[in-house]
């Protein structure tokens, strides 16, 4: 059973407090992710919004307009999920990122045309498959 998905409050913004008391140690991984997506290198642009379909604060990162991954917060972990169609499947299948990743990816039922790839992130080790992802997703037009 998965744990429940947390920021669900409105009225409380995902501040580093409210972030750290939700992650625990796995705050920081977090913390290096969205400084890493927001370097240079990345060039993204990170946002919080409260959704009111989905009764909780999301996090999204864009290229210029278009939308990278969306990232959420559970008990203890976060989850990033990007969506792809299935134009981009041989070239997911190609990228050096764990075949965990991959299987999982190819089993996720559609939403609607599009493909989710949702990694659940519990540590630093996961951060190269992470941004392995990010790159390519960014790289598509």
């Amino acid at each position: 059973m998965e744990a429940q998905m947390l920021l669900r409050n409105g009225d409380t913004f995902p501040s580093d407090k409210v972030l750290k008391d939700a992650l625990g140690d796995v705050y920081n991984v977090l913390d290096s992710f969205l400084g890493t997506i927001t370097n240079e290198e990345y060039v993204l642009s990170f946002e919080w919004r409260y959704y009111n379909d989905g009764k909780a604060w999301l996090g999204k990162a864009q290229h210029k307009k278009k939308t990278v991954l969306w990232l959420s917060v559970w008990d203890g972990f976060f989850k990033v999920s990007f969506f792809f169609t299935e134009k981009h499947l041989e070239a997911i299948a190609a990228l050096d990122i764990s075949e965990t990743v991959k299987n999982k990816f190819t089993s996720e039922e559609p939403t609607g045309r599009l493909l989710p790839m949702v990694i659940e992130v519990i540590n630093e080790n996961q951060l190269k498959d992470l941004l392995t992802v990010v790159r390519f997703k960014k790289s598509l037009k």
